[in-house]
């Protein structure tokens, strides 16, 4: 199976997918945040939602290529230029988190915001980009799954003969599609009687789990993630993920408590 990663091409300039599920994915999930932040009783205004988007941009990529450099460090040693490659895909998830997280409480802390309840906010909108993202990966080629004989298994280019797991599929509907429905009814039932973090908790707990499992049907994505598990027998992908595990339980066990701040 190929699929073009160029979207289209204009004045001998290419434009990939990877790159236009970004950019539609920021524009989408600010609207996202918007409206989130309606219904949980408005604790921001729409400026400061909105000029968070540059400190999220940068969060999600220098976390992320910073991760993708971790889960593939023979690549970037070979050529230590491809880190600027960001068009052609490689952006770890769990890197642009931490990426996101220390962006938003740098901005939370500048702001005197309630950092738990802009995470919630944030939270909501993250699927929207995980499902892109995902989508992106797809057409790209790149991140399949274990061979299978099941009817719906595709043959990527860069996998050999054999057809595999679309584990990208499989992850964007689950940790795009199924986990922000999850987190949107919980703000369209409950809105501003949830307690800061509350939504936060249950994406972290839900993404952890989701991709703990998913792990199971995809491809070792690097030499080093092969060696990873080969040692631990789990995958690194598992591994990175058990923290949220540990901290989405935590968001959802607290109190909640947040010291308030002004509406800014």
């Amino acid at each position: 199976m190929y699929l073009d990663p160029v979207a289209f091409r204009i004045f001998g300039f290419s434009v990939y997918w990877y790159a236009l599920a970004y950019i539609t994915g920021i524009l989408l999930g600010l609207c996202c945040m918007l409206k989130v932040n309606v219904r949980l009783g408005a604790p921001f205004s729409s400026c400061t939602l909105e000029s968070f988007v540059n400190w999220g941009i940068i969060g999600i990529i220098v976390g992320g290529r910073l991760g993708h450099i971790f889960y593939e460090p023979e690549v970037f040693l070979e050529n230590p230029l491809h880190i600027f490659a960001i068009r052609q895909g490689g952006m770890s998830f769990h890197g642009g988190f931490l990426g996101v997280l220390i962006a938003a409480w740098g901005f939370s802390q500048k702001k005197h915001l309630c950092f738990w309840r802009f995470m919630d906010i944030l939270a909501v909108a993250t699927p929207i980009g995980l499902f892109l993202g995902r989508l992106a990966n797809f057409i790209n080629g790149e991140l399949y799954g274990q061979p299978t004989s099941l009817p719906w298994g595709v043959i990527f280019p860069k996998g050999g003969a054999e057809a595999r797991h679309p584990s990208q599929l499989y992850e964007a509907f689950f940790e795009g599609i199924v986990l922000w429905s999850i987190l949107w009814y919980t703000t369209r039932t409950q809105g501003s009687a949830l307690p800061p973090g509350r939504l936060a908790g249950i994406f972290a707990l839900g993404y952890g789990l989701i991709r703990i499992v998913l792990e199971e049907v995809r491809a070792p994505d690097s030499a080093f993630n092969e060696a990873f598990f080969d040692i631990l027998h789990v995958t690194l992908g598992q591994a990175l993920s058990f923290p949220l595990l540990v901290l989405g339980l935590w968001l959802l066990l607290r109190k909640g408590a947040c010291l308030r701040s002004k509406r800014r």
